[in-house]
């Protein structure tokens, strides 16, 4: 973001929440840093000075402040909205690829050398990849320390620090208290259940969530997710282990209990969680644009804040779209809970209901073709598809670079337009992904008299560029007819 400073001002005397995430107030009298929408009396502007990350802030020696919490804001929408270097690093950061694999992984992934990729960050957000990994290890501590009873000890190596002094100095220099003192300020109702942690997803409102948890439980393949008692839960594949996350819709945050066989993979859970249900979008931004038709207009007035329902794991969404394809949503789930029986990975849900990770490439890769029950033209396709994510020569993960990934799917076999377009913008996350020949949008164009061909359709909606995804949830709203998956 490019911190235009009188806009920055505007916003924290007006505590605008809308702008939570998008940039940081760092106060050059007391050495804090807060979110915009901080409760406390505004300072003067000339005490204000701005920064793009967290990472920024603790880097120049600010503090976050004990009252905003500033590291628990949303994050940024520039992220899940561009596909340019720094966006992508940005989603893999929060992957935790650099605890991971270091920044030279981090690079290789990007296809870029290390110095170009610090180079980069350091010219847009003010921090570095180590800086910026830093800062998330700090959060992700500090919720461990707030919601566990884990010792000290398990918390910084869960947290990804390489020695307790490190985690100490982290914690002291980011949050000026230390480990044992912010545990002390822990509310009493803290969750200290082993192996399971309660925490709260903030998000910029408005949030529909009708359409968002809607279309996660209609879709919902058995035994991998499941809508329960007001909740969706769902099995998570994650680095170090698995993991079982359920999530609760409210009024000013999503609910999310995580249950984790490991603990370093709490900061990727809870990152593609946020993936997910689309969290840190900007719905204002978003619905402005669209507001902007007149046809669309109502739409939003009626339901604001729609999400683009998306997906904790790419390769899998991938696999249940060619699934999906010319058949229902009923018989979509059918085929892959058979999958998911004969091929998923076990694992162990203390509440019950869900069975199984969802399969891995590569154990599809070994599924018999004649075993599917499946035209032969789409078990072509499917087993193309396996084969190329099982082989690596196919990537969908959140360093994808959408124009090369939308390339790479149009070659293969039985790929045409709808299926790319609906990856796109589920899994890889694109928000201008369009579905003009769906046949629920062209009912829903029909209806509100809009043009009625794929390509007039697409001409009209070019005023609602970059935004197209979400028109397309608008325009889906429309719809009494059940979801279907049916053109290819």
């Amino acid at each position: 973001m490019h911190l235009d400073r009188e806009h920055c001002v505007r916003a924290v005397q007006s505590k605008d929440a809308r702008f939570d995430g998008w940039f940081f107030t760092a106060v050059l009298t007391t050495r804090i840093y807060c979110r915009p929408s901080c409760p406390v009396v505004p300072p003067k502007p000339a005490n204000m000075t701005f920064y793009p990350s967290a990472a920024a802030c603790q880097q120049a020696g600010f503090r976050a402040c004990k009252r905003c919490r500033p590291d628990t804001s949303p994050g940024s929408p520039e992220w899940n909205q561009r596909a340019d270097l720094v966006a992508r690093a940005m989603r893999l950061i929060a992957d935790g690829v650099v605890d991971r694999e270091g920044v030279p992984g981090l690079a290789g992934r990007l296809g870029y050398s290390p110095r170009q990729v610090e180079r980069q960050l350091l010219a847009e957000l003010g921090a570095g990849p180590l800086a910026l990994a830093r800062a998330q290890r700090a959060q992700t501590a500090r919720l461990l320390i707030e919601t566990t009873a884990l010792p000290m000890a398990e918390i910084a190596f869960a947290a990804g620090f390489s020695s307790i002094r490190t985690f100490n100095d982290t914690v002291r220099e980011v949050f000026a208290l230390s480990p044992t003192e912010l545990r002390a300020r822990r509310p009493r109702s803290a969750q200290l259940a082993p192996g399971t942690l309660t925490l709260r997803l903030p998000f910029r409102a408005p949030l529909n969530p009708d359409n968002l948890f809607g279309h996660l439980a209609a879709t919902a393949v058995p035994g991998v997710e499941e809508w329960r008692d007001g909740a969706y839960r769902r099995t998570l594949r994650l680095p170090y282990g698995h993991g079982i996350a359920a999530l609760t819709p409210g009024p000013d945050h999503i609910a999310c209990r995580l249950t984790l066989s490991d603990l370093r993979d709490l900061p990727v859970a809870i990152s593609r969680c946020r993936r997910l249900l689309d969290l840190d979008a900007d719905p204002v931004a978003v619905d402005d644009q669209l507001r902007s038709d007149p046809v669309l207009a109502p739409l939003v007035d009626k339901a604001p804040g729609r999400r683009v329902p998306r997906t904790v794991d790419e390769a899998e969404f991938a696999v249940r779209a060619v699934l999906g394809q010319q058949v229902s949503t009923a018989a979509a789930r059918t085929h892959a809970a058979r999958l998911v029986t004969a091929h998923g990975t076990p694992v162990d849900d203390p509440e019950g209901g869900l069975t199984h990770l969802f399969p891995s490439p590569e154990a599809l890769a070994e599924v018999p073709p004649e075993s599917l029950a499946m035209p032969r033209t789409r078990r072509t396709t499917f087993t193309t598809l396996v084969a190329r994510l099982a082989d690596g020569t196919l990537h969908l993960g959140v360093e994808s670079d959408w124009a090369e990934a939308r390339a790479r799917l149009l070659s293969l076999p039985g790929f045409g337009p709808w299926t790319v377009d609906v990856i796109a913008m589920r899994a890889l996350g694109d928000p201008d992904a369009f579905l003009p020949t769906d046949l629920g949008i062209r009912r829903a164009a029909q209806e509100l008299g809009l043009p009625g061909t794929p390509a007039a359709l697409t001409a009209r909606a070019a005023a609602w560029r970059p935004w197209r995804a979400y028109a397309v949830q608008y325009l889906w709203a429309t719809d009494s007819h059940p979801i279907n998956f049916l053109p290819v």
